[in-house]
């Protein structure tokens, strides 16, 4: 046992009664006593769960955000936020059972991987030795792609979409299985990963790219890969049940209603989450939308009995960890006020409330609830042990802490870097090559990528020119002027090759006047959905479209060798394209995709 663990064992009263119940070595397959996996968490947890108070228990039901890039950095935020300075101070206050990090503008906890790591395990650190003396969940959202909390030097993969157009679920497993791997190393032991909704909305605002495709089957074979190989190292999660697929508005700023029926829920979405289950999947996250046809009553998902009790656990007999998506998000918050979000929710049959806006008062709703009668105290331990069981199942309980000075032999490391170019260079789909344009009779000497993105413009530039064409970037984003349009055709009259970038043509039509207004200077065009592949459906007069469904670096690299002519195509669409805003009308049907 290392120092560090000794350390842990010392503080951990609680948890070390339970090691000594089950023995360290009863993590491995070969040790004895010779009882399942489940019934060792299970002693574990109940063990564990006697020696909480009312105030411990709760917090274990808590996951939120912490200010700042190390445990005991002093941040103001911390004090508008939780009333204490220092990220370990929010979690000794509210015996928390888990945080997750962010990297944005508002909340960010990452510079560099080894950072990461010494930020969680002084996290840990104050874990085990507040008063409950168990570790937490660390989590983040690292879907891949457009949702990706930690970066470069890390291994960036693509989104979900891109990886199921390669149409091979072993590579998917790889995927998740570096992710984890590399999530863990850094003290990360859950991943809000996969997505498991089914993208029926062509015109969903919020999940797109993220779902595997618009077909529950594959959608279903794609989160089962991926729950397989993130659970080799984290706990897996499935989002955002009962399916935020079909939504027609975003749930962070609104409240979605979806009125599929019944019988087109069991059809369209169950699939991908019965297939989570049948994998294993530790926790499943809801989804702040209405559905009617589930519950007349329109509460959100999130806050419905039927849907959380009677549907996920009741009918697909799901028992693992459900946690909430942000209580912060607006589709929550449309019917209810702070104080009730999160007595409603367990009440539903939720387990851990994720970021409530006001953590204090949050968690005091819930002690006042339990106190009162309102909430049972059976109701609070049995939220309580499926956490502490999922926590025994990661190994969590017993091992929290990682070596920092190890964490670049795991993360980025050349052979999982050469693994996700691999998974992108499957993922780019030629979807229309009506003038035989590619692949290209020859090098051009020169070329122009216009249309949207700063960084993505730029970027795509850089790799073309890398592959041996004199490439220059004009970015006029997704709602081109007049005078942005001019120019790009000026620019690209003394071009060889013009590629033009979209993104979200639907919404932001004025994309398309760049496309013709490109195309008529008799140029070579090839237009790149560089997110959603819908853009593809709409009309225009450039008769080359390519899907990439996303931008991070991998993918990009395997756009400027397709497109050059140095590999070949292979993505098949993972959805139906649908002609422009006609949804009932496929283009591009599910499957296609052109090679040469």
């Amino acid at each position: 046992m290392t120092t560090r663990n000794r350390r842990f064992h010392a503080l951990a009263l609680p948890v070390a009664g339970v090691l000594a119940f089950t023995g360290v070595g009863v993590a491995t397959a070969a040790s004895a006593p010779r009882v399942s996996a489940d019934a060792q968490a299970e002693a574990a947890a109940t063990q564990t769960l006697r020696g909480l108070t009312l105030e411990q228990k709760v917090g274990q039901l808590f996951v939120t955000w912490v200010n700042g890039k190390s445990a005991d950095e002093v941040n103001p935020k911390n004090q508008a936020d939780f009333g204490v300075d220092t990220p370990a101070q929010v979690i000794e206050k509210y015996h928390l059972g888990g945080v997750i990090y962010f990297n944005n503008d508002s909340r960010d906890n990452f510079d560099d991987p080894v950072q990461v790591a010494k930020l969680s395990n002084g996290l840990q650190q104050a874990a085990v030795r507040s008063g409950a003396h168990i570790p937490l969940q660390i989590a983040a959202d690292q879907e891949g792609g457009t949702v990706t909390r930690m970066g470069a030097p890390a291994t960036e993969f693509p989104n979900a979409m891109a990886i199921s157009a390669g149409r091979d679920t072993n590579r998917a497993t790889q995927a998740a299985t570096i992710l984890g791997r590399e999530l863990r190393a850094v003290g990360i032991n859950q991943d809000f990963a996969p997505d498991a909704d089914v993208n029926s909305n062509p015109v969903n605002p919020v999940i797109g790219v993220r779902s595997f495709s618009g077909q529950p089957g594959l959608a279903g074979d794609f989160v089962t890969a991926e729950v397989q190989g993130f659970e080799k190292s984290v706990a897996a999660t499935a989002k955002h049940f009962p399916g935020h697929g079909a939504a027609p508005t975003d749930s962070h700023t609104g409240l979605p209603r979806i009125d599929s029926t019944e019988a087109q829920w069991r059809a369209t979405d169950v699939p991908p989450f019965k297939a989570a289950i049948a994998a294993g999947v530790d926790s499943i996250m809801t989804a702040h939308i209405q559905f009617p046809s589930l519950d007349p009553s329109l509460e959100p998902a999130t806050l419905s009995k039927p849907i959380v009790t009677g549907k996920l656990r009741d009918e697909l007999g799901y028992n693992g960890v459900v946690i909430t998506d942000s209580l912060e998000m607006q589709g929550v918050r449309e019917m209810h006020s702070d104080a009730e979000i999160p007595v409603l929710a367990l009440k539903a049959g939720v387990d851990q409330l994720l970021m409530p806006v006001h953590l204090d008062l949050a968690i005091n709703s819930v002690l006042a609830a339990v106190k009162s009668g309102d909430i049972p105290m059976q109701r609070i331990d049995q939220s309580v042990l499926r956490v502490l069981k999922l926590k025994f199942q990661r190994g969590i309980l017993f091992s929290p802490f990682v070596a920092p000075g190890k964490v670049m032999q795991t993360v980025g490391i050349p052979s999982s870097l050469a693994t996700a170019q691999d998974i992108a260079d499957r993922g780019i789909t030629a979807i229309a090559n009506d003038a035989g344009l590619l692949p290209l009779k020859q090098q051009p000497a020169t070329t122009l990528v216009t249309g949207w993105g700063v960084s993505t413009t730029a970027s795509l530039a850089q790799k073309l020119t890398a592959h041996g064409t004199a490439a220059t970037a004009y970015q006029t984003g997704q709602a081109p002027t007049d005078a942005q349009i001019a120019q790009a055709v000026a620019k690209a009259q003394s071009a060889d090759l013009v590629v033009v970038l979209t993104n979200n043509i639907g919404t932001y039509p004025l994309q398309t006047k760049l496309l013709d207004a490109v195309a008529a200077t008799g140029k070579p065009v090839v237009a790149v959905a560089a997110q959603i592949p819908y853009d593809a459906g709409y009309p225009s007069t450039v008769r080359t479209w390519l899907a990439t469904y996303g931008y991070i670096g991998p993918t990009l690299e395997a756009l400027a060798k397709v497109i050059l002519g140095k590999t070949k195509p292979v993505g098949k669409l993972p959805v139906d394209i649908p002609a422009g805003a006609d949804v009932q009308k496929v283009k591009y049907p599910f499957g296609h995709g052109l090679t040469w």
